[in-house]
């Protein structure tokens, strides 16, 4: 807690904020979470812990929503979580460089803004149904790695993979995000809990913010507000979010 060069009540209110913008369109926010806390400073231990716990407090109300209605299809995805449950199990298990970390979760802040601000439509791949499988198998071990290592949940990537693959359409592919994202950060926390703990008792307070954030998120954002505008402004906040990482990056490299 003392390495955060921000009062925790400061961070738990811009975490309130991301987590708002993140959960109106259906995300967890661990992508943001984990370049905030890296932005200030908390370790690379620290990091995926509190990103990861705050990724499975978030994405429980769109994951019961999901489970609950049919806007969704389990068996889309599950070739996915197939491998990405292991994977994000054994990216939990362990402990990057700093600087590798850094970098691994810039790229993904970087292919996150990308997807916000041209989201252009994908053809499907010309492949068949076993090809697709196994793809996906891959695509999925990928994912959860990346989820264990950074501390996010992948929903980002997986919502264009289902789509590149033909799997479902552009609205079943988004309803499978918060799933997604909540079953890899439970895997990922799961090996964080019991090779890399920290206590969290003191981030309790991100804790508090991200979790209202996200509740009102989830409920004015599927009632008010246009999905496009929020989708904006989530990609305003994954710029902000990139210029400081990279600065930082920028300076631990010097």
């Amino acid at each position: 807690m003392s390495d955060l060069t921000i009062s925790i009540f400061l961070l738990a209110f811009i975490f309130a904020i991301v987590a708002f913008f993140y959960a109106s369109v259906g995300l967890g926010g661990g992508s943001s979470y984990t370049a905030l806390l890296a932005i200030f400073g908390a370790g690379i231990t620290t990091i995926p812990m509190v990103s990861l716990t705050l990724n499975v407090l978030v994405t429980t109300v769109g994951s019961i929503i999901f489970l609950s209605q049919r806007h969704g299809r389990l068996r889309l995805i599950a070739p996915f979580l197939v491998t990405s449950i292991p994977m994000a199990y054994v990216g939990g298990m362990l402990h990057m460089p700093k600087i590798l970390f850094y970098m691994v979760l810039l790229v993904s802040l970087i292919f996150a803004a990308l997807r916000v601000y041209f989201p252009k439509k994908t053809k499907p791949l010309s492949l068949d149904g076993r090809g697709k499988f196994f793809l996906a198998l891959g695509c999925g071990a990928v994912l959860g790695l990346i989820a264990g290592i950074a501390g996010i949940g992948g929903g980002v990537y997986l919502v264009p993979l289902i789509i590149l693959l033909g799997l479902g359409t552009a609205k079943e592919a988004a309803a499978c995000g918060a799933f997604f994202i909540w079953v890899n950060s439970v895997a990922g926390l799961a090996a964080r809990v019991q090779y890399n703990s920290i206590d969290l008792y003191p981030y309790i307070p991100l804790v508090i913010g991200a979790v209202i954030g996200g509740l009102a998120g989830s409920i004015l954002g599927a009632g008010r507000f246009e999905p496009r505008t929020m989708q904006r402004i989530l990609g305003t906040v994954l710029v902000v979010a990139i210029f400081f990482l990279g600065r930082k990056i920028a300076i631990t490299m010097m």
